[in-house]
């Protein structure tokens, strides 16, 4: 077994984020139904594995941007990348509540807040701008929600079991814990 160094090797973890992000990114590019993609959990998981705050960002979005450009760009894209970057900040919070509670309630969150942001678009493009119409945007847009969650869910799982089976197996790509100061 190749051996490590002991120490954190800030190298090593950003090419395992990398890689567990191109996965997720390589699935955003097969079939798969609608919303069920790896993107919004993408960025949760940049947000909380990436301590830079650039980073965090670069390395959910980068991905979003080269993706769309192979699957097409829309007019709705300012919305979903600004619904991508709120995940962003939802995942930072993780950094310092990361328990499999706190990661299940965020993966919630971060799905509601694309339904809820990137469907109020859709009603102020298309829908007529009532209180029947943006009822009517939310309702058509139920299946995309499920699939959303559950595509999160499952690629949250993915992401965060990855890095801490890969945090066991290469200790050296383990962020180091920063002691709080004690007043």
């Amino acid at each position: 077994m190749t051996s490590y160094p002991g120490r954190f090797s800030a190298t090593w973890r950003i090419v395992c984020l990398a890689v567990l992000m191109l996965v997720a990114v390589v699935a955003r590019l097969i079939p798969h139904p609608p919303n069920f993609t790896p993107i919004g959990a993408l960025a949760m998981f940049g947000g909380a594995s990436c301590a830079d705050r650039r980073l965090g960002f670069f390395l959910p979005l980068v991905p979003l941007v080269i993706s769309d450009c192979f699957l097409g760009l829309h007019i709705l894209m300012p919305v979903v990348y600004g619904s991508f970057a709120i995940n962003v900040l939802l995942g930072r919070w993780l950094r310092s509540h990361r328990t499999v509670l706190s990661i299940a309630a965020v993966t919630f969150l971060g799905s509601l807040q694309f339904f809820l942001v990137t469907n109020f678009a859709c009603w102020l493009l298309w829908y007529p701008h009532t209180l029947e119409g943006l009822v009517a945007c939310y309702v058509a847009a139920l299946p995309f929600f499920h699939n959303t969650l559950l595509g999160d869910a499952v690629f949250v799982t993915a992401l965060f079991g990855g890095l801490a089976l890969a945090e066991r197996v290469i200790p050296a790509i383990r962020e180091p814990r920063v002691q709080p100061a004690v007043a």
